[in-house]
């Protein structure tokens, strides 16, 4: 029975539109990376998400994902179309309509196939694009969201993820791996970001959604809500100021692009682990993601691989130790609704945390390499090198951001 709760659906509404605000910063931030003749098309890339995805989660993708059981892998269909769900329908905590909950996980879903397109910017088709979109929601999101939060088999199994540390950045980022090995290399390099203002916008952006991304989870107000936003800005906050001295110190300059990517590398990293660790833990986790983030683009760039955007480093490699950290780092004096991890001597959980990581790089990989693969069949993925000497934009939308 829904017992309202005022205070706690307004709240819910707020940082549901936060986080749909991500999905515009996620688009200044991309847009901002790469050339001036592709800016549109990766920015039409997320917005388009906003509208599809938005069709997807009401025919079909809620009820995927919290409705039912079906071999603890995916949900069924009993709210698809939204059958069934009333103004009195109560949310899985019981103190905010059910129709709340959906919107604020609906922004969840547009948001994370979005983080996949820095990967392959300047080179797929946009038909291409939204089939893989389709796919990717169905093969690959649907099922992480069911297992981990709608109670399929890793929620059985014990599994914790506060705000989509494997949900939504492990399986992205590994998702973005895939697809910069299946596509290839650009043949026609960017320069460089062509307005790094753009980036600072969209990572003003993404910090302010954050909040709503992270301290949202907890779906109440209350103490663990208020951990979880302040951890959240203590972790972006430490990892932009790690990102920027380690470059400082390997490459001689302090780059203001640095510390951008560093504050979004802490934000994907303290993610899983905001509402279950302590603001000290936060410190320690933002640390290691300025840190290990960074390395990871010096591994990428060494090995030649082309993800242009670096979300496979970013998003990839943050959300992966971000549920390695939260098995290490949790604690129910945070969250009594969570676990005690590794150093209070709780090994099982941590084991639990990574085995459930591994298993969702192994499976985004997988499939994302796969269903580009069978797209490929359909519909040629890769633009010909002739569009991508002259630019998306003009090519593909007919449309130009600068005149």
């Amino acid at each position: 029975m829904l017992q309202l709760d005022t205070g706690n659906t307004g709240f819910m509404i707020i940082c549901t539109s936060l986080v749909m605000l991500m999905t515009p910063g996620l688009a200044f931030f991309y847009g901002g990376l790469v050339g001036r003749k592709n800016v549109l098309t990766i920015m039409m890339q997320s917005f388009f998400s906003m509208g599809w995805t938005t069709v997807l989660w009401y025919l079909v993708g809620y009820s995927l994902c919290f409705s039912g059981d079906v071999g603890g892998i995916i949900g069924n269909l009993d709210h698809a179309f939204l059958q069934g769900v009333t103004l009195a329908t109560p949310s899985p905590n019981h103190t905010i309509p059910l129709i709340v909950f959906i919107a604020y996980q609906m922004m969840f879903a547009i948001i994370t196939p979005a983080l996949i397109t820095g990967a392959f910017t300047n080179r797929i088709t946009f038909k291409s694009y939204i089939l893989f979109l389709t796919a990717w929601q169905f093969f690959v999101y649907f099922p992480f969201v069911h297992m981990v939060w709608g109670g399929g088999i890793l929620q059985q199994w014990g599994v914790l993820d506060f705000a989509g540390g494997l949900v939504v950045h492990t399986i992205a980022g590994m998702a973005a791996l895939a697809s910069v090995i299946y596509v290839g290399k650009r043949k026609i390099a960017d320069k460089g970001p062509h307005s790094i203002p753009l980036v600072a916008l969209g990572t003003g952006l993404l910090w302010f959604g954050w909040y709503g991304f992270n301290a949202g989870s907890e779906f109440s107000v209350d103490a663990t809500t208020a951990t979880a936003f302040l951890n959240t800005d203590i972790a972006a906050s430490v990892a932009g100021i790690a990102w920027l001295v380690v470059q400082w110190l390997r490459e001689g300059k302090p780059q203001f692009l640095g510390l951008l990517t560093g504050a979004v590398a802490g934000l994907a990293t303290i993610t899983p682990a905001a509402g279950y660790v302590t603001p000290t833990s936060a410190m320690i986790i933002g640390t290691l993601a300025g840190v290990v983030c960074y390395l990871a683009v010096s591994l990428k760039n060494r090995l030649k691989l082309d993800d242009a955007l670096d979300v496979w480093a970013v998003h990839g490699v943050g959300g992966f130790m971000g549920i390695v950290m939260l098995g290490t780092f949790a604690t129910l004096v945070v969250n009594p609704n969570g676990a005690e991890g590794l150093l209070a001597g709780n090994s099982s959980f941590f084991l639990k945390e990574f085995a459930a990581v591994s298993f969702g790089t192994i499976w985004a990989f997988g499939f994302t390499y796969g269903m580009l693969w069978l797209i490929n069949k359909v519909t040629r993925v890769r633009v010909e090198e002739s569009t991508e000497e002259s630019g998306l934009d003009e090519a593909l939308h007919g449309e130009q951001a600068y005149v």
